[in-house]
């Protein structure tokens, strides 16, 4: 098994900045895809952004040009650097990672999730 562990976030005023960084508990497992999803209260959690090793991110029409995220494989960590916060980028983030295997449906690990709060 392995623990995925989210710290960075808080309290911040509209147009702050925030980085939230997520590191698995072993690194001997190799994640294909490390990524963020986000749960405001009274919806559905949304996939905020992804990087698949050796691609390209991806991010959400919602945050692409203020949220930037970045992996390093060698460490199993991945983060999430906010800027331009906005009042409804508001949630709990949660990390995840993709376990790579070579057959079958692959494992998918969470993050306890790490609480933002955007607000003047």
């Amino acid at each position: 098994q392995v623990q995925l562990v989210e710290s960075g976030g808080g309290l911040v005023q509209p147009g702050g900045s925030l980085r939230l960084s997520c590191a698995a508990s072993r690194r001997s497992f190799s994640f294909s895809t490390m990524g963020w999803s986000r749960q405001a209260p009274g919806k559905q959690r949304e996939l905020v952004a992804a990087v698949p090793s050796g691609s390209r991110a991806e991010y959400a029409d919602s945050v692409s040009g203020r949220f930037t995220i970045s992996r390093d494989s060698a460490e199993n960590t991945v983060f999430l650097q906010m800027n331009s916060l906005k009042p409804e980028d508001t949630a709990v983030y949660y990390c995840n990672a993709v376990l790579a295997v070579a057959f079958g449906p692959a494992p998918v690990y969470w993050g306890q999730g790490t609480q933002v709060t955007v607000s003047s």
